[in-house]
């Protein structure tokens, strides 16, 4: 089991590029924050702990969904059950502080240029990020459109 998260400030999406010290996939962005659950950890708990751990900040999560997918990642094959979380970030929200160890660098992009970006650059890009931009690129408009 994973857990994905969507933090979202008026139609922008923050992403993160993952660090240099990332067990895989490291220098690639990918959506705000992915993990997995501690040993009998629920996946809500987790997303919480994680986005404050790897960002510094905590905003409302929401469930949106469990999704499946399976792709190469590096030297791995990834087979995952995602539980997606997303939130809102207000204009005046809580500062964005990168934990270096996680997060090489930040952006707030909107999904067309994300989109844009994925098709110039697509191995700048973590594969399942580029899953969830091709396979729920709708809900993932919706969300952004929403606030």
């Amino acid at each position: 089991m994973a857990v994905s998260i969507f933090v979202f400030r008026d139609d922008k999406l923050l992403l993160q590029k993952r660090a240099a010290e990332k067990y895989h996939s490291p220098h690639l962005w990918a959506n705000t924050c992915c993990s997995h659950p501690r040993w009998e950890e629920r996946a809500k708990d987790c997303a919480d702990r994680r986005l404050r751990e790897e960002l510094g900040f905590n905003v409302v999560l929401e469930p949106f969904g469990i999704v499946e997918y399976q792709a190469p990642v590096g030297d791995l094959f990834e087979n995952e059950v995602v539980h997606r979380f997303h939130g809102r970030m207000a204009a005046d929200g809580p500062p964005v502080s990168p934990n270096p160890g996680e997060v090489e660098d930040i952006a707030w992009m909107s999904l067309d240029q994300i989109e844009k970006d994925i098709v110039a650059r697509p191995d700048a890009y973590a594969p399942w990020f580029r899953i969830y931009m091709r396979e729920h690129r709708g809900e993932l408009e919706a969300l952004a459109n929403a606030g």
